[in-house]
């Protein structure tokens, strides 16, 4: 009997581990899953390219307005009970957004973006708590899992819808309710018990962030490194297409491109940690970034596949230095949450514009050169921002 509670004992950590990986791989599907078939959604819909820019804006946006609701809900409901709310209403919303016309799509993704920004803001707290001494090793695989996820629901997507008949984007969409609803069973059967967020100082901290110009560089760069990673998930198959790609292998590039991210989020910090600060770093991978990017629009299209990879290789490095920033540039644990918040509501807030920026140049030039401006006045802002957070100093949050 001891024996089988102390095997028991032993397996809890991998199992919540497991667990937890895979409620992260449901985390961006919602988001990637739908770039692919944004042409075939405008033709059976007649959604113009604005409105494809609001709806892959939506989830974006609700990220940082959700992420201090997530924190509330969990004080008073706990963190297991809200996590498992969070999964169960997005298989509801990935449901909804298929049943009707326009309407139904929009409220839909909105819905989706809710629940996963509740999810995603409770999760690192998780990592913390369950997993103290591995929090390095939880923090990468939990990337990982959002990359991976990114990439099966890009590369996935037109198969997916293959699989069906008239309007078949709604079954590919609709599909991904499944994991969704395995996830949030395994949560229910896996997660343990607790007593709620336990961060009821983190507002005030955040708070006093705002007045400290530091804070907004970790937070500008947070937001501008991701505001390009959304018009690439947006937008970069139907920049593919109108290149001459077919809809399958457009989204299987946009699958190789966040593929290519899941050894690059291990490397970041590695290469950040080889200088005396983080300026080096954040300068050569917004280089690779933006030659990635501009690789895309402008090169042969027999070398789309080279160029996307290296775009993935930015990216995921990008993603990673602005997390570790947060945390390199907090003097206390208590300022990394309050850090992490602010990078969070802001960062998001401002890279939910990208998207439905590209859509508004996009149909008002009827080509990619006036995004492609666009995209590198962005990448400009985020070097400047992360060469101001790369510099090795700290935040200061004064109540």
């Amino acid at each position: 009997m001891n024996l089988s509670s102390s095997a028991k004992a032993a397996a809890a950590p991998a199992l919540l581990a497991a667990t937890l990986f895979l409620v992260s791989l449901n985390l961006r599907p919602a988001l990637s899953g739908m770039a692919p078939l944004l042409e075939a959604i405008r033709s059976a819909t007649g959604l113009s390219a604005a409105g494809a820019g609001v709806l892959t804006t939506l989830p974006v946006l609700c990220f940082g307005l959700i992420a201090p609701v997530g924190a509330m809900l969990a004080q008073r409901f706990s963190i297991r009970r809200t996590v498992l709310a969070g999964l169960l209403l997005l298989a509801l919303s990935l449901g909804l957004r298929v049943v009707g016309g326009l309407p139904a799509l929009f409220a839909g993704t909105f819905a989706a973006g809710a629940a996963i920004g509740v999810v995603m803001v409770l999760l690192p707290g998780i990592i913390k708590r369950d997993f103290a001494q591995n929090v390095g090793l939880m923090t990468g695989l939990y990337t990982m899992a959002l990359s991976l996820g990114a990439a099966l629901g890009a590369g996935l997507a037109v198969p997916l819808a293959q699989l069906g008949a008239d309007d078949n984007w709604r079954l590919s969409l609709a599909l991904w309710a499944a994991p969704a609803v395995i996830a949030a069973a395994a949560w229910a059967a896996c997660a343990p018990a607790d007593g709620g967020a336990g961060g009821q100082n983190r507002g005030a901290g955040m708070r006093a962030l705002f007045g400290d110009a530091l804070a907004w560089q970790v937070a500008g760069f947070m937001g501008l490194q991701s505001l390009l990673a959304y018009c690439v998930f947006g937008w970069l198959p139907t920049m593919l297409i109108d290149r001459g790609m077919t809809p399958l292998a457009a989204g299987a590039a946009l699958s190789v491109s966040i593929a290519a991210q899941l050894p690059a989020t291990l490397a970041g910090p590695w290469i950040a940690g080889r200088g005396r600060d983080q300026r080096m770093a954040v300068l050569a991978l917004m280089v690779v970034m933006m030659a990635g990017l501009a690789g895309c629009l402008y090169a042969p299209p027999g070398q789309v596949w080279w160029w996307v990879v290296l775009l993935g290789i930015g990216q995921g490095s990008s993603f990673t230095i602005a997390t570790l920033l947060v945390v390199l540039r907090s003097p206390d644990t208590r300022t990394v949450a309050a850090l992490s918040g602010m990078t969070q509501l802001v960062g998001y807030l401002l890279a939910a514009c990208g998207p439905f920026i590209t859509g508004l140049l996009y149909d008002w030039s009827g080509g990619w050169n006036a995004p492609a401006v666009f995209f590198a006045l962005a990448a400009l802002a985020a070097l400047a921002a992360g060469l101001g957070a790369g510099r090795k100093r700290f935040v200061h949050a004064r109540e």
